[in-house]
């Protein structure tokens, strides 16, 4: 990365953003939006995040617990054209079109003791298989770090944000909030966990960052739709990288063991090629290889996995070891 502005503790301010019916918008992105908090590149923010529309709430027999800023966004705030609730947008002072925000995903933790599960006619991989409607109440357990399913299977809980976003470029207008795309969104990757990063373009002046989408539990693919969906805390801190995305065509992660590239397109075999030539991109750019000595590195050591393939435009994930280069130092001072 170029230039760093304020990537230091010291400077860093830690700020609380809750999701009410002023600070969320609802199934879309758009640049013109107004911020609804402005911090400095350092900062932090911790984020209240809220999941599900007024019918895929638990009933009162169940004896879950409705949040009651969940209800009030239901009461006040107009559905647009997507199903997620997103807070937000964040402006960062000093982020520019062409900047690179990073966004360190400090902590996550859990609102509520329940998520839901739902797929529907028309929806997820197997449409003609299941024609119908179906929605289920998963029991959350902070304690256990488990979840337990209607049928009493438990999977264990491991929570992030399906949805993580600069604002689209102000003359693309209002943009569903179903599609990932350049700028991030509902890219479902479920690596993006609490200690992760993602790197995001920036096409708007203070990058306009948006969060939301939360997932208790995912599979790669998230096939039949949706996750386990709740309402999350997040902590994020903000670092604003100048003239870094000027030739970067999607976002980029990384975590204590991987980079992260990432590939998008409406047909999933061209997703597979873009986070390919993503993966040989980054190799070369930021390891110094050769073209053909990434592209053979990517065949050889690199997991490309399916992230979501149920949102129209489909996501790949390249899983680049971070131990390859650990283990030959002496390589990379050539």
């Amino acid at each position: 990365m170029n230039k760093a502005l304020g990537d230091t503790d010291t400077q860093s301010r830690t700020h609380l953003l809750q999701s009410t019916p002023e600070t969320v918008h609802w199934g879309y992105f758009d640049g013109a939006l107004e911020p609804v908090l402005t911090v400095d590149s350092g900062d932090r923010v911790v984020i209240e995040c809220v999941s599900g529309g007024p019918g895929w709430m638990p009933p009162p027999s169940s004896g879950f617990k409705v949040l009651p800023d969940l209800k009030l966004i239901h009461e006040k705030v107009k559905q647009g054209t997507g199903n997620h609730i997103l807070t937000g947008p964040i402006a960062v002072r000093g982020a520019a079109i062409g900047d690179v925000l990073e966004v360190k995903i400090v902590a996550i933790a859990l609102r509520q003791d329940w998520g839901f599960n739902l797929f529907r006619a028309y929806g997820g991989t197997l449409p003609e298989d299941f024609p119908y409607y179906r929605l289920i109440h998963v029991a959350l357990d902070k304690a256990t770090n488990m979840a337990t399913l209607p049928s009493g299977l438990q999977v264990p809980m491991r929570p992030f944000f399906g949805q993580l976003a600069t604002a689209p470029t102000k003359s693309f207008g209002r943009q569903n909030s179903k599609e990932p795309r350049e700028f991030g969104g509902n890219i479902d990757c479920k690596e993006l966990t609490a200690g992760s990063t993602i790197y995001l373009p920036v096409w708007n002046e203070g990058a306009l960052f948006s969060t939301g989408d939360g997932h208790a539990a995912q599979g790669d693919g998230e096939v039949n739709g949706t996750a386990i969906e709740a309402s999350l805390t997040g902590t994020f801190q903000f670092i604003v990288h100048k003239g870094s995305g000027r030739g970067m065509k999607w976002p980029r992660a990384e975590d204590a063991t991987h980079y992260y590239s990432m590939g998008l397109d409406l047909d999933l075999d061209r997703a597979m090629r873009e986070a390919t030539q993503q993966t040989v991109d980054f190799l070369r750019e930021k390891k110094g290889l050769s073209t053909a000595d990434a592209y053979a590195l990517a065949s050889i050591a690199v997991d490309f996995r399916v992230a979501e393939a149920v949102d129209a435009v489909q996501m790949i994930y390249g899983a680049i070891p971070k131990k390859i280069f650990k283990q030959n130092p002496e390589y990379w001072k050539r």
